[in-house]
């Protein structure tokens, strides 16, 4: 039998589901990856800090040639006690590399860095076939942890390390787990021994897909299936996806007459016979009665460094760094438009965010988002940490009212909404063809991801880079404001008709 060369990524993608492995080999093309770039940055970034917990170490650095890496491994194990970090090793054609490795004159210690803030299952098999090559070598190892991120840990003046990150030892657990390594390594040679490159392997769709991960392949594996299907459907549980795909009731004529959520129906209903626009009008009328002068449309962008930089926050806090908001004062106003980005470095922008919000917001007007538990639970979140901007952020809160609602409850519903009803679905659906509301047609940033990136981005790049970067946030977070006024227009006019 050929042995397949598996790294602990790679046996943890073959455990997954052993057809990416195949995939990986013979059609790599069809891969389907998501602009994962801030993740890996994270990624990088807590495993160089953890690296700092044991005091000095040695890093074995990156090489395509494994054998240099394994070679320079050997040699600093002989120096031992020392701290290794990157520590690579191979085993009957399963190679890894140990994030830190403590290495004591008796024996060693497996630390597995990971950026998240517990121990998932999946952690627990990338660390244990760490200690399957390693064991396998001969080499005694005494104990193995997942070192994680203490979402407890609050940022005092200085960053505290030992603070930051929790470490678990799952000796017992990566021990228990020795045969069934053993045992998965042998299936997934015996599967890649198997099915050759001619011979693509009949493997269905399942959980699995999406556990521990969203499946790369996904839409290779889904290519024959009708449009639309059970996948589409939006707020179904995937449970119950695979349920009635299992049932072999995938396209939405298969599933019109199931006994499903209305929630459901409706989206199959819409599609399959074209309807109407649905439009309670009134809700509508509710919820237009219910707004005062003068109107303040805003929208926050955050971001959520796992590492925290402000005093005062945890790992993964969402900090606001950026509002957009759209004035109308009264019926005959002019739509006036300010805004806030804070500046990268400052260490008190959470506190400038409120400042500037309550100084541009000064009258009891109704204050008009989209999706409200967001911005009222940052707008919370500011009071709790600056007691003195508290009772501002309140009456702020007490002002809100959320424009996701309608959508949300079906009480406005087309079919180009597709079922969901997120502003970048509802938008498009209620202004087709509108390049004024188009976000693909925005110059750097497209979605709240790509905003949260591009400021933390910022301390990385040059000033000419910077003022480009804080241009495109501002536009894409203007356009956010003014989606909601022309959802306000939209209202207005349907009451009209």
């Amino acid at each position: 039998m050929n042995k397949t060369n598996l790294s602990k990524s790679s046996y943890c993608s073959g455990i997954q589901c052993e057809k990416i492995l195949w995939l990986d080999k013979y059609k790599p093309e069809y891969a389907v990856k998501e602009d994962n770039k801030s993740i890996f940055q994270t990624g990088q970034e807590v495993g160089c800090l953890a690296k700092e917990l044991f005091g000095k170490y040695e890093n074995i650095p990156y090489n395509k040639d494994r054998i240099t890496m394994i070679e320079q491994t050997r040699k600093l194990l002989e120096n031992k006690p020392n701290v290794i970090t990157e520590a690579s090793f191979s085993y009957d054609n399963n190679f890894c590399s140990v994030d830190i490795l403590k290495n004591d004159v008796d024996g060693v210690e497996i630390y597995e860095v990971k950026s998240s803030t517990k121990v998932k299952d999946i952690y627990l098999d990338d660390a244990s076939y760490q200690y399957f090559v390693l064991s396998s070598l001969g080499l005694n190892v005494k104990k193995v942890y997942i070192v994680y991120i203490n979402n407890k840990y609050i940022l005092s003046e200085q960053l505290n390390i030992h603070e930051l990150f929790n470490i678990e030892d799952i000796t017992q657990i990566a021990e228990d787990k020795l045969d069934e390594i053993r045992n998965n390594i042998d299936d997934i040679n015996h599967f890649m021994d198997t099915y050759e490159e001619n011979d693509e392997p009949d493997t269905d769709l399942g959980i699995k897909c999406f556990d521990p991960y969203d499946c790369i392949y996904w839409q290779y594996c889904t290519k024959d299936l009708p449009k639309p299907n059970v996948f589409d459907i939006v707020r179904m549980h995937k449970s119950k996806k695979f349920e009635k795909y299992y049932e072999n009731k995938v396209s939405f004529k298969d599933l019109q007459y199931e006994d499903l959520n209305p929630t459901y129906l409706e989206q199959i209903e819409f599609e399959l016979h074209d309807k109407e626009p649905k439009i309670d009008k009134q809700a509508i009328r509710e919820i237009i009665d219910s707004l005062k002068y003068p109107l303040y449309f805003i929208d926050y962008e955050t971001c959520n460094p796992a590492i925290p930089v402000i005093e005062g926050t945890h790992p993964y806090q969402q900090i606001p760094f950026q509002y957009s908001l759209h004035i109308i004062k009264d019926e005959e106003s002019e739509i006036e438009h300010k805004e806030f980005l804070a500046k990268h470095d400052d260490t008190e922008l959470i506190r400038h965010f409120g400042e500037s919000l309550i100084r541009d917001m000064p009258e009891n007007g109704s204050v008009i988002v989209y999706n409200k538990s967001f911005e009222a639970t940052r707008n919370k979140e500011i009071g709790e940490m600056y007691p003195d901007l508290k009772e501002e952020m309140e009456q702020i809160n007490s002002n809100m009212v959320d424009f996701l609602v309608p959508f949300k409850k079906r009480k406005y519903y087309t079919k180009e909404m597709k079922g969901s009803s997120s502003i970048k679905y509802v938008l498009p659906a209620l202004y087709p063809d509108d390049p004024e509301l188009d976000y693909h047609n925005l110059p750097v940033v497209h979605n709240g991801r790509e905003a949260s990136d591009s400021f933390l981005s910022l301390k990385n790049k040059t000033p000419k880079e910077q003022k480009k970067i804080r241009e495109g946030l501002l536009l894409y977070c203007k356009l956010d404001t003014y989606a909601m006024v022309k959802l306000y227009d939209k209202f207005l006019e349907v009451l009209e008709e």
